[in-house]
């Protein structure tokens, strides 16, 4: 069975291809996970990775050129995308820590019954997002987690939507990192995200039109066929 291996070290990390960063030179968490992604994480800035390479990617480790060598490399991990030509290059100065577990086929998010059943409704009544809507797949899996639904608009265009029963920030947060990642696949890109819950919060509805999300309030009772919201008197 793969493992998961953890290596906490002082390292740079460049991305290479359509898109550019660099992180200089820090102590970080290195998690490089059984299904080819590899994730680097950083004290601060919550679960978020600072970067990553999505499966399916290919690991190489080198040893570091004379160059690299002068400034204090000793070890240089690429990690190849399968799909595309992008690359994630991190350069290790000092390893601090090292290890692997196998953790074994995991039984997937236990969702909130609520919000259980506002997925599986409104993927039963996708249009609801819109005219034209279609399904592509309920918990479409990522490597930082499933998105709760992927959809197409009208014209074509992948939507990933997000579901709560209450929208708060963090919800936005979330989806904003679906989105980071689904944008980097040439066979979804581009993707728009919609938030939708029963409630919004103000600040999350701000944050949401701030990241180009669009927030949908849902009628949970509505969506069941328990309740009649057009005869309703208020």
């Amino acid at each position: 069975m793969d493992r998961v291996r953890l290596v906490i070290a002082r390292c740079s990390v460049d991305y290479v291809g359509r898109l550019k960063a660099h992180l200089p030179l820090a102590t970080r968490l290195l998690l490089v996970k059984a299904d080819g992604s590899v994730l680097v994480h950083s004290d601060g800035g919550s679960y978020k990775p600072l970067n990553w390479m999505s499966p399916p990617a290919s690991l190489r480790v080198s040893t570091p050129d004379e160059v690299d060598v002068e400034v204090g490399v000793i070890e240089q991990w690429t990690v190849q995308s399968a799909k595309t030509d992008d690359r994630l290059i991190i350069n290790i100065h000092e390893q601090l820590h090292d290890t692997s577990h196998e953790l074994g086929q995991d039984p997937g998010l236990i969702k909130d019954g609520v919000e259980a059943d506002l997925q599986r409704l409104l993927a039963a009544q996708i249009e609801l997002l819109g005219t034209g809507f279609s399904l592509i797949r309920r918990e479409y899996f990522t490597a930082i987690g499933p998105v709760d639904i992927l959809a197409r608009d009208a014209d074509g265009a992948t939507v990933a939507i997000e579901l709560k029963r209450r929208g708060d920030i963090d919800g936005v947060e979330q989806l904003t990192r679906y989105l980071e990642l689904l944008n980097r696949d040439p066979l979804l890109a581009p993707v728009r995200g919609i938030f939708a819950a029963q409630q919004i919060k103000p600040q999350a509805k701000v944050l949401a039109k701030d990241r180009g999300i669009d927030c949908v309030t849902l009628d949970y009772d509505a969506m069941r066929g328990v309740d009649d919201s057009e005869s309703r008197l208020f």
